[in-house]
């Protein structure tokens, strides 16, 4: 295989941009050389190049998505290759994501707290970006709110049987103070077996009447086909999710982390462990059982944690209902809570919003990135299978 580190260039093509005396000729050549390092980077990644019969192949090629870079010299539109086990991600295209977010948010947070027009093109120029006058910043900024308006109040076609709902946090200005506001985040699976964000927003606390407005916001968008709503036990949330779908969507709770809460440190890991033998039983009945025996066995000496245990049981094994290849995907908020890790490691780089609607802008377009990302990956769950759990859904009343 040949070295990475030098692309094959084709020198026809190159003399052909050349010749053209463009005025993107610049733009055009850096496609070109960027395009070829790319795919001599994903020879490496795989172990192979095209065609090739190698020892030291670690995956196999699986086709391409399209990808536009913004640089210094104009737009650049690159074919990012994908493989079938891994993810490969160019540092090219990693590192315009991270510099790009990087740049927004430092914009956003100088330019609406006041800083002077002179200090921030200071710390644009050390992130690369020569000048940038607040005409520029403001229309940065409308840009991307168009792009943020569009994606939260798309309407959505698709039913998604399979929704999750959490909240993180986040420090903002408002009225001349700082405090913490919730921004909630819907994720769904929709009946093609693709992940999505269907829904953010920023509310000033998880009450009930906030979330009952969250909720009723994506129905009125179109949102359809709920079978199983998966979050944690938030007595606000729990009583918006009963309101809107009560009548036909299960819910399921989140693992019941807090049941750990209640266990000594030194015995966490023997809960946490009998825990897990819960939840894989290959029937709701056998679950029930094993938990019958835990409760037993645990009940003298973790008198607490055993009686959350005993009455959140049957939220927990609401997944079984579902096809045996979905419940591990199921049966907690894990998937949506590691999103909120992403945006996390972005929000802590602000520390603290100076407005609503820097915060909503940020976190939407990590959002809109995320769930391009998945859209053009391999879904989540295979479609047959989202179709048998369509047809078999089971009948289902909420409880008062």
């Amino acid at each position: 295989m040949t070295n990475p580190s030098v692309p094959k260039l084709d020198r026809s093509a190159l003399l052909g941009i050349l010749a053209q005396q463009s005025d993107d000729v610049l733009a055009e050549l850096m496609g070109k050389v960027a395009q070829a390092a790319i795919d001599a980077q994903f020879d490496e990644f795989i172990g192979a190049e095209h065609y090739e019969r190698s020892a030291d192949r670690k995956d196999r090629r699986n086709g391409f998505r399209e990808r536009t870079v913004d640089t210094r010299m104009g737009s650049i539109d690159l074919r990012i290759p994908r493989a079938r086990k891994g993810n490969f991600v160019p540092p090219l295209v990693e590192h315009r994501k991270r510099s790009e977010r990087a740049l927004v948010a430092a914009v956003q947070e100088m330019f609406v707290s006041g800083v002077s027009t002179r200090k921030i093109e200071k710390v644009l120029h050390e992130l690369g970006v020569a000048h940038m006058s607040k005409s520029q910043v403001s229309v940065l900024c409308a840009e991307l709110d168009v792009q943020v308006q569009a994606f939260r109040e798309r309407r959505l076609e698709s039913a998604y049987p399979y929704l999750m709902f959490d909240a993180l946090y986040v420090s903002m200005r408002e009225d001349g103070r700082v405090g913490k506001q919730a921004v909630v985040v819907a994720y769904g699976v929709n009946e093609r077996g693709t992940r999505e964000v269907i829904g953010i927003d920023v509310v000033q606390t998880e009450s009930r009447d906030s979330w009952l407005g969250f909720l009723r916001s994506l129905v009125a968008r179109g949102l359809h086909g709920v079978l199983l709503v998966v979050s944690d036990a938030h007595e606000g949330l729990r009583g918006a999710i009963t309101a809107v779908f009560g009548a036909t969507a299960r819910w399921q709770r989140c693992r019941l982390r807090n049941v750990l809460a209640h266990v000594s440190h030194h015995r966490k890991l023997e809960l946490a462990e009998a825990f897990r033998s819960i939840l894989s039983q290959s029937t709701a009945d056998e679950a029930r059982a094993r938990a019958v025996t835990i409760i037993e066995e645990y009940g003298k000496s973790c008198p607490k944690a055993m009686e959350i245990l005993a009455g959140g049981l049957e939220d927990v094994l609401s997944f079984y209902a579902f096809p045996t290849v979905h419940r591990r995907k199921l049966w907690s908020s894990n998937p949506i809570e590691h999103l909120n890790g992403t945006l996390r490691k972005r929000t802590n780089v602000v520390g603290i919003f100076p407005n609503r609607a820097s915060a909503v802008r940020l976190i939407s377009m990590v959002l809109i990135e995320q769930t391009e990302d998945w859209i053009t990956e391999r879904p989540y769950m295979i479609e047959e299978s989202m179709q048998l759990a369509i047809r078999n859904a089971p009948s289902y009343t909420a409880s008062a």
